[in-house]
């Protein structure tokens, strides 16, 4: 499923003062917007963005948008607007030393300070002439496929005006290109069964992959349960980590127990930590059950203290830790193991954990099988039937080279340029951009004007 519409730029909650004045770009492109812009060169060339990864599901595109709508441009007056954002820093450095002192700091504290960048801001936007709306953009949609050297996108006005932005807009696209056909290829290995991803923890909020997830997760079989994912309009939903059960002694039945009474049984509703609010009117509960290395008891003694209320139990072994469930059979048959594969999470130990379950009379309780799963290793399992009913991925969705984005100028002023090896590629699969339809109606009226 493509995500046939765009974010909007608003959505992104970019630095603008920050991307304007080239502080979080490469420097040799802030330098070479100065140089330009110095030697009063305002060609219109045209920018082509490809990627070499074979099939790679393309996400960052509309984050590429937000970053050429606010980014676009140049200041008329550059020496007296870089004086300005030296300010700007020095002011939003002591802003932050207020706000840390909250509540010790009052109002009549923080007020002078805030007051002064938003001043310096005002300032700063006084000066900024806008070029974004001169810019002709054609782009594919977020979760469309590319193939090597096929453009992503095409920018085509005035360099001076969108230099600097080449070092955010390709690292938006790599990072969301990886992530996503990283995505693309652990859920199609599962085979239609769930994957819960544990992405969050390996990289910032501003690589997540944006809308791109939408085409994976929201379409199909796939759920977030640590972002948030306000970009993609899902939340997470969460499972019982490690240190809950620690903060309670380690012991896993008294840390699920406490989970369920506090997060489904509230009897008020606290934002979107609890329950209620939640289209489904609970979360489900799902045990972390390697705790103490014995899956298979741990995940029977939350099952007959919870019943019917334990949706699931994960199995996270560490791939240096042998269960005592495998050790124990290990025992019974005099040390002779049915494979080399023992250590972490294996197909064995699911395979006890189901039959275990099973026979206690735990049918309805999934096993959700999670550490160091990619989509090899989930493919592995599914070839030999193992029961498992959903899969949990984490650096699997970021890890991994062979995304990064390159931009080539390719047309100078309507004519054929580019450096050796590279040329302007005709592309029919890329789509307008409409700013009209993109950018809120006052701004555009009133950066056009």
């Amino acid at each position: 499923m493509i995500v046939r519409g765009r974010l909007r730029p608003a959505v992104f909650r970019l630095p603008i003062e920050k991307i304007r004045a080239g502080y979080k770009s490469d420097i040799y492109f802030a330098r070479t917007k100065l140089i330009l812009e110095r030697d009063k060169r305002h060609d219109r060339v045209t920018m082509q963005i490809f990627q070499k990864h074979p099939d790679a599901v393309i996400v960052g595109t509309d984050q590429v948008l937000a970053l050429l709508h606010v980014g676009t441009g140049r200041y008329r007056d550059r020496v007296r607007a870089e004086r300005l954002f030296a300010r700007y820093l020095e002011a939003e450095s002591r802003l932050y030393a207020r706000w840390l002192s909250l509540p010790r700091q009052t109002w009549k504290d923080y007020e002078p300070i805030a007051r002064e960048v938003f001043e310096i801001s005002h300032e700063l936007a006084t000066l900024w002439q806008p070029g974004w709306q001169d810019l002709k953009v054609r782009s594919l949609f977020d979760g469309e496929i590319a193939h090597p050297t096929e453009p992503v996108m095409h920018i085509e006005g005035d360099y001076a005006s969108f230099a600097h932005l080449e070092t955010l807009y390709l690292g938006a696209l790599a990072e969301g290109s990886r992530v996503a056909t990283n995505t693309r290829e652990v859920v199609s290995a599962a085979n239609g069964k769930p994957v819960i991803m544990f992405g969050a923890r390996h990289e910032g909020h501003e690589a997540q992959a944006g809308s791109g997830y939408a085409a994976y997760i929201g379409g199909a079989v796939a759920v977030s349960t640590d972002e948030q994912g306000e970009w993609w309009g899902s939340k997470g939903l969460g499972t019982v980590p490690h240190a809950l059960i620690a903060a309670y002694g380690g012991d896993t039945t008294v840390a699920t127990l406490k989970f369920d009474e506090y997060i489904n049984r509230a009897t008020d509703n606290v934002g979107h930590l609890t329950a209620q609010g939640t289209p489904e009117g609970h979360v489900n509960v799902t045990a972390l059950v390697d705790f103490r290395n014995d899956v298979v008891n741990t995940s029977l003694g939350v099952a007959h203290a919870l019943g019917q209320r334990l949706w699931g139990v994960r199995v996270d072994t560490s791939e240096s830790l042998v269960d005592l469930s495998i050790v124990r059979e290990l025992q019974e048959k005099e040390g002779v193991a049915g494979g080399s594969d023992v250590r972490g999470v294996t197909p064995r130990l699911i395979e006890l954990l189901r039959a275990a379950l099973d026979d206690a009379g735990y049918r309805h309780v999934r096993i959700v099988a999670s550490g160091g799963f990619d989509a090899e290793k989930i493919r592995r399992f599914e070839g030999l039937g193992v029961p498992v009913d959903v899969y949990g991925v984490g650096s699997a969705l970021v890890h991994g080279s062979g995304f990064d984005h390159t931009a080539d100028i390719v047309r100078l002023n309507g004519k054929e340029l580019a450096k050796t090896g590279r040329r302007y590629i005709e592309s029919a699969r890329l789509h307008p951009v409409d700013w009209k339809a993109l950018v809120e109606e006052p701004d555009w009226v009133s950066q056009s004007s």
